[in-house]
C-alpha cells in the first residue's frame, strides 16, 4: 500500500456540510476561530437536503422552525417547504457566512485514528490522504446510508432499480410498472408525485404508518412582508411553533392517553379518503401511534385510491428478471423498483473507523456496550471527538436544528475549556457517560418507543433505542447550555498547530 499523502490542515475538522457542519462552522466563527476546515464527500454543501431529490421531497416539521434561530428566513414560500427550498437556504447561510472557502470537497472520511502522543487527529478518506486537525467533530447526522434490502433474486432483474435517496431522474417514469418498497416518509412523498405517471404502482408495505394531516400551505405574502420589516414577528411566530411542538413530547413520554386522542385524529384523515374498507384495514396501524415515526400528508390516502395503485401487504419472497414475486405466490411484472426504506440509523454512527486512545475502537466498543455517549456529544476514550446529532439526541417531535445549535455551542465551550487550559485535548469520564446513559434510558422505558408494540429504526439490534432524546428539548437546553469542567478530564500540552511544520492553517 502506497504512503498516504498528506494534507496539513487545521485546529479544527468537521465532517458533513448539512445543518450540524455548516453550524458548527458558524459558531467556530462566532468564536474566533478561524482555523477549521469542512470535509465534505459531495460537490457542494447541503447534506441530506442536497442528496434527497426525489418527487415531492419536502421537510415535515414548520420551516420556520427548521432552520437556524439566528439565521430566520422570511421568505419560505410555504409553512412546510420543498426541498430544492432548503438546499437553497442552506447555500445562503453558507455564503453569508463565508464558509466556502473552508470546504475541502470529495473528501469521504473513513479513519480517524488518534495520535496520542502530539495530540491531534490523523484523517484518512477513500483516496488514503491523510487529514490532521486537534478536534475532530462529526456532523453526519443519520439520514446519510440508504437502506437497500437484500431482496432474493434482486441481481437478476433486468429493469431499473434505486433507492429514493438516489434518485434516478434519467429515468422516465411515464406508462411504466412500478413496484416501491417502503412506505416510511419518504414513500409518503414520493408516490403521490408518481403515481398519475405510471401505468402501474404496486406499493409493498410491511407496517403502516400513522398518517397526520398535513397543515401546508403558502406562507400569505403579508406574513412574508411582516417577517421581513419586523424581524421580531417572525421570533415570535417562530416560538409559537417551538411550544405547538414541544407539547407533543407528553404524549410520546409516558401519556399514552394522548397518543389515543391522536390516532383518532388520523383514523379519520385516513377514512376522509378511503372508502374501501379492506384498504383501510391494510394502512391501520396496530401498535401506539409514535412508536414509528408518524408521518404527515394530504395526498398519499387520494393516491392509493387511484385505480392504478395497489397497496399489497404479502412480502416480496423473490425478484425476477421483469417482476416481483411475494409471499402469495403472487407475479407482479414491473419495469421499475424503488426503495422507499430510509437510511441506516443506529449504525450509521459506526461507518467510520475511528481509533482512539490506547488503541480503542469506536466500532468494537458500541459492539459490546451498545453506542453511547454523553449529552450525545462527547465519548469516553475518545478525546477530541465530538458528534453532533449523536445518539439519543434525535427528536419525534421538533425540529433536530434546535437540537444542533446546543451541541454546536457545547463543542465551542469545550473546545475553549482547551485552549484556556492550554492542554492538547478534552476527554469526557467514563463515569460521567455511563451516568447520562442511565438517565436516558430509564426515560426511555415509559416511552411510546419502547412500549408501543412495535420494532422500529430508533432501536438498535438488542432492542435499546439509541436514537430518541427522551422528553423535552429544552431539557436538553439546560443540560447543555454549559459545559461543567469537572465532568471532563484535559489531557495533554497544547500540539502548537501553528508552528509544527505539518500542521498549518487552513484557506
Amino acid at each position: 500500500m502506497a504512503e498516504p499523502t498528506s494534507q496539513a490542515i487545521a485546529k479544527v475538522a468537521i465532517i458533513g456540510s448539512g445543518f450540524s457542519g455548516l453550524g458548527m462552522g458558524i459558531r467556530l466563527k462566532q468564536d474566533g476561530i478561524e482555523d477549521f476546515v469542512i470535509l465534505e464527500k459531495a460537490k457542494d454543501v447541503g447534506g441530506t437536503w442536497r442528496d434527497n431529490t426525489y418527487p415531492g421531497c419536502a421537510c415535515d416539521i414548520q420551516s420556520h422552525m427548521y432552520s437556524f434561530s439566528f439565521e430566520q428566513n422570511p421568505d419560505w414560500s410555504r409553512s412546510y417547504s420543498p426541498q430544492p427550498e432548503i438546499w437553497e437556504y442552506l447555500r445562503g447561510v453558507a455564503r453569508k457566512h463565508d464558509l466556502y472557502r473552508h470546504m475541502r470537497y470529495g473528501v469521504e472520511v473513513k479513519t480517524a485514528r488518534w495520535d496520542e502522543e502530539r495530540s491531534f487527529w490523523r484523517i484518512y478518506d477513500a483516496e488514503g490522504t491523510e487529514y490532521r486537525a486537534q478536534f475532530l467533530v462529526s456532523g453526519i447526522g443519520a439520514l446519510h446510508i440508504p437502506n437497500v434490502p437484500a431482496l432474493p433474486g434482486i441481481e437478476r432483474f433486468e429493469g431499473t432499480a434505486f433507492h429514493s435517496a438516489e434518485w434516478d431522474h434519467d429515468f422516465d417514469l411515464r406508462g411504466k410498472k412500478v413496484a416501491v418498497v417502503g412506505t416510511g416518509a419518504s414513500a409518503v412523498q414520493f408516490v403521490p408525485q408518481i403515481a398519475p405517471e405510471v401505468a402501474k404502482l404496486e406499493l409493498f408495505q410491511r407496517t403502516p404508518p400513522w398518517i397526520m394531516p398535513k397543515g401546508d400551505y403558502d406562507m400569505p405574502g403579508w406574513a412574508r412582508q411582516a417577517f421581513k420589516r419586523i424581524p421580531f414577528a417572525q421570533t415570535l411566530y417562530r416560538d409559537f411553533l417551538y411550544w405547538i411542538n414541544e407539547m407533543r413530547a407528553i404524549g410520546f413520554n409516558g401519556q399514552s392517553w394522548l397518543m389515543r386522542l391522536a390516532e383518532q385524529v388520523a383514523r379519520k384523515h385516513m377514512a376522509a379518503s378511503i372508502k374501501d374498507r379492506e384498504l383501510r384495514r391494510k394502512l391501520t396501524p396496530d401498535y401506539t401511534m409514535g412508536c414509528k415515526r408518524v408521518l404527515k400528508s394530504n395526498d398519499y390516502y387520494p393516491a392509493l385510491n387511484r385505480d392504478n395503485v395497489d397497496v399489497i401487504t404479502d412480502g416480496i419472497a423473490e425478484v425476477r428478471e421483469h417482476s416481483v414475486v411475494d409471499s402469495a405466490g403472487v407475479e407482479h411484472e414491473v419495469d421499475a423498483i424503488i426503495y422507499g426504506t430510509g437510511f441506516h440509523v443506529t449504525d450509521s454512527l459506526e461507518y467510520l473507523d475511528v481509533i482512539g486512545r490506547e488503541g480503542q475502537r469506536l466500532d468494537k466498543t458500541w459492539q459490546e456496550n451498545g453506542i453511547q455517549t454523553h449529552n450525545g456529544i462527547a465519548v469516553a476514550g475518545f478525546p477530541n471527538l465530538f458528534f453532533l446529532l449523536g445518539p439519543n439526541t434525535g427528536l419525534g417531535h421538533n425540529s433536530v436544528v434546535f437540537m444542533i445549535e446546543q451541541q454546536m455551542r457545547y463543542v465551542g465551550e469545550a473546545i475553549q475549556l482547551v485552549d484556556k487550559g492550554k492542554a492538547g485535548a478534552i476527554e469526557v469520564r467514563k463515569s460521567v457517560q455511563d451516568r447520562f446513559n442511565q438517565d436516558v434510558q430509564q426515560q426511555l422505558e415509559n416511552g411510546v418507543w419502547s412500549t408501543g408494540g412495535c420494532t422500529s429504526w430508533y432501536l438498535d439490534s438488542k432492542g435499546v433505542n439509541r436514537t430518541v432524546w427522551p422528553g423535552f428539548t429544552f431539557n436538553y437546553w439546560r443540560r447543555t447550555r454549559r459545559i461543567a469542567p469537572a465532568e471532563f478530564a484535559l489531557l495533554g500540552r497544547s500540539p502548537q498547530l501553528t508552528q509544527d511544520e505539518d500542521l498549518v492553517k487552513a484557506g
